[in-house]
C-alpha cells in the first residue's frame, strides 16, 4: 500500500512542478492543498490519513494537541530549517520525525526593499490611478532615499542584507539588536544604535528583522510607535506579532506614522474586514517574503530528498533529533 503525503498551502498550485517527485511516486501518493485551514477539527479531518505532511514554513500550527490527534503521521517536513509552529519535543515523543529544507535568505530581504520603495514613491496608488485613467495624471510627491535614515532592528542575515541595500542607496543606516556592538556595526559600515528606542527615534524608515519569541512578541507597541518621527515608515517582513496590531492601526489612522509596509500579520490569511485592507497608508503583501521560484525549487527539491531518505531509513535534515 502506498504511503500518503499531504502538501499544505500550495496556494499557487506549483508544488509538483517545482521538483522532480518521480523518484518517490512509486511509494508515495501525493495530494496538494491550495487553501489554508485554521480550525483544529477541520485540519485533523483533512490530515488524519496521511503518514507524511509537507508544511510551508509556519503557516500551519502543529502543537502537541494536533500532533497527538494525527496517529498515522510519521514524517513532518517544514520548508526551511526552523519552525516555531511545530512542537518538536511533542513530535519526538510521538515518534514523528521532523525534517527541514534549505532556502534562500535573500528573497525576504528583496521583498523588504520592494515594500520600502513602494511606500516612499507611492507606487500602489499611482498604479491604481494610472490604470483607472483618472485625473490628475500624478497624485503624489515621493521621497529620495539618499540622506534618509534607515533603522534596521535585527542584524542577522536578513537585517544585514537590508542594511547593505540601504547603504547602496545612499541612506544613513543604523542598526540595533540585543547582541550588536559598536564594533559589529562598524564592520557592517553602519551606525550603532545602543537601544531599540534610540533606533526608533532616529529612523525615517524602520525595518524589523527579528526572530519571534517570548521576548520579542509585541516589542513594538504604543509607546515604541510614539517614539517614531511624525511621518516615519515602519516595515515588517519578519513576523506579525512583533508589532501590537491595534497600536499600529491607531498610529496609522491618526497620521502619526506616514505608513507601514507589511508582509506578515497576526492572523494569516488576513480577515477580509481587517483595517490593514482599507488604510491608504498601508502597502501590504500576503506573506510573500520567501515566495520565489528559486526558493520554492529548493524547498520542494529538498522535501523530495527528505521523503526518500526517510523511506530508506536514512532521514535527512532532522530537526527534532535532540528532543
Amino acid at each position: 500500500m502506498l504511503l500518503r503525503c499531504a502538501i499544505l498551502d500550495d496556494y499557487q498550485r506549483v508544488a509538483l512542478s517545482m521538483a522532480n517527485w518521480s523518484s518517490i511516486q512509486a511509494k508515495v501518493e501525493i495530494d496538494c492543498f491550495n487553501d489554508g485551514v485554521t480550525d483544529t477539527d477541520a485540519l485533523i479531518a483533512r490530515l488524519s490519513d496521511y503518514e507524511i505532511i509537507v508544511a510551508m514554513r509556519e503557516r500551519t500550527v502543529f502543537d502537541a494537541e494536533r500532533l497527538g490527534r494525527l496517529p498515522k503521521l510519521k514524517l513532518l517536513i517544514t520548508t526551511g530549517m526552523a519552525n516555531a509552529s511545530i512542537d518538536m519535543a511533542a513530535a519526538a515523543r510521538l515518534g514523528i520525525t521532523v525534517a527541514g529544507t534549505g532556502g534562500f535568505v535573500g528573497s525576504a530581504a528583496e521583498l523588504t526593499w520592494a515594500l520600502l520603495m513602494a511606500m516612499v514613491r507611492h507606487i500602489p496608488s499611482e498604479v491604481a490611478n494610472f490604470r483607472a485613467a483618472k485625473d490628475p495624471w500624478q497624485l503624489s510627491v515621493g521621497r529620495d532615499l539618499r540622506g534618509l535614515t534607515l533603522g534596521v532592528a535585527g542584524l542577522g542575515k536578513l537585517g544585514r542584507q537590508v542594511a547593505a541595500y540601504g547603504r547602496a542607496f545612499g541612506m544613513n543606516v543604523i542598526g540595533w539588536s540585543r547582541s550588536n556592538t559598536p564594533e559589529k556595526s562598524a564592520e557592517l559600515g553602519i551606525g550603532y544604535a545602543a537601544t531599540r528606542d534610540e533606533l526608533l527615534r532616529a529612523a525615517d524608515i524602520a525595518s524589523l528583522h527579528l526572530t519571534l519569541n517570548a521576548e520579542t512578541t509585541g516589542i513594538i507597541g504604543k509607546r515604541e510607535l510614539s517614539l517614531m518621527k511624525p511621518g516615519a515608515i515602519l516595515i515588517n517582513t519578519s513576523r506579525g506579532p512583533l508589532i501590537d496590531e491595534q497600536s499600529l492601526i491607531a498610529a496609522l489612522e491618526s497620521g502619526h506614522l506616514g505608513g507601514a509596509g507589511l508582509d506578515v500579520f497576526d492572523a494569516e490569511p488576513l480577515p477580509a474586514n481587517h483595517a490593514f485592507r482599507r488604510l491608504a497608508n498601508v502597502v501590504a503583501t500576503p506573506h510573500l517574503g520567501y515566495v520565489t521560484e528559486e526558493t520554492y525549487r529548493i524547498f520542494y527539491g529538498d522535501a523530495v530528498e527528505d521523503i526518500a531518505g526517510w523511506i530508506d531509513g536514512k532521514p535527512l535534515r532532522v530537526l527534532n533529533a535532540e528532543h
